[in-house]
């Protein structure tokens, strides 16, 4: 660790990278769920059913699978309070780090009752979108923890060109467009969850070409980020080349996804590409300040004050 950062422990990073990890997972084990079919094999929260807490016997291994996911969000919450422990200490020193733990664990509780009021409402597509969305969020929460880890506390400016910031900020904008839009293209293609639960009623195929649209926008921004950045020798080329990558292989995977009937591995895939293209976009807009240098003394106001109150003084 450089000596010029606040201390912070190693196992403190151990823990952060889990927390990110555990995000990323729990949009796995979520996306298992739905594609399975198994998003009622617990009809109930917060016990699997009105009458055991886990489930019982007589019920089939969607139960087992919907139950497995529950179990993710005790795990992040242990995960979340580990890292808050781990902060306390520097706390002072690094209040970044201690807001960004409490969001987190904030968030995971918060994503639990979320994932009740699915189960309540019968996997209503809308409320399951945003349970995804919300989970996104997490996972570009916990790419910020990580970032800050290694990051100076203080002030902190830009390190890029105006011009250049603002395009990074308006990718961002279009990639939240097509997350949007895959959610809605999701809330109304086959994979419901359930075989009794209804759709959103919106017309899948368009919505499918609409969902492309920004997605192939936002690749296009995303080349145009590595070559600018090359060019200028930028601090974002490195999250940059991994952001185009993984935005290549998003769009290879929708396209495939699109012309082979949704299977349901490659949604699942898709969905937590995803959540990695934002964490990645994430970086990139956070790697355009750099910590702000303080003036040296002999540039400050106060010393220039000084120096021409004296140069008048030698005038006079």
């Amino acid at each position: 660790m450089p000596s010029s950062v606040a201390p912070v422990s190693r196992a403190l990073g151990i823990a952060a990278w889990a927390s990110f990890a555990a995000q990323v997972a729990i949009i796995g084990t979520g996306g298992a769920v739905r594609l399975t079919g198994s998003g009622l094999g617990c009809p109930t929260w917060p016990t699997c059913t009105p009458d055991s807490l886990i489930p019982t016997a007589e019920l089939s291994w969607h139960s087992a699978i919907e139950f497995g996911n529950r179990m993710m969000t005790g795990l992040l919450s242990i995960i979340a309070v580990l890292v808050l422990v781990l902060v306390w200490r520097i706390r002072r020193e690094r209040r970044d780090l201690w807001a960004l733990g409490w969001i987190v664990l904030g968030g995971v509780i918060a994503q639990a009752i979320v994932g009740g009021i699915t189960v309540w409402t019968g996997l209503n597509p809308f409320i399951v979108g945003f349970h995804y969305i919300a989970s996104v969020s997490l996972v570009c929460v916990t790419a910020v923890f990580l970032f800050r880890f290694d990051t100076r506390p203080g002030a902190r400016e830009l390190a890029v060109p105006a011009w250049f910031a603002g395009l990074a900020h308006g990718g961002s904008g279009v990639l939240a467009v097509s997350l949007a839009m895959g959610v809605l293209t999701t809330g109304a293609g086959p994979h419901s969850g359930d075989q009794q639960v209804g759709r959103s009623g919106f017309d899948a195929t368009l919505l499918e070409h609409i969902h492309a649209w920004p997605g192939y926008a936002f690749a296009v921004i995303a080349l145009a980020l590595v070559i600018l950045s090359a060019i200028n020798r930028m601090p974002t080329l490195q999250w940059s080349v991994l952001l185009l990558v993984l935005v290549l292989m998003q769009v290879a995977l929708g396209l495939y996804q699109a012309r082979t009937g949704l299977p349901p591995f490659a949604v699942g895939a898709h969905m937590v590409l995803a959540a990695l293209v934002a964490a990645t976009m994430t970086l990139v807009v956070l790697s355009l300040k750099r910590e702000a240098v303080a003036p040296s003394p002999l540039e400050s106001p106060e010393s220039k004050t000084l120096a021409s109150s004296t140069a008048a003084d030698e005038v006079r």
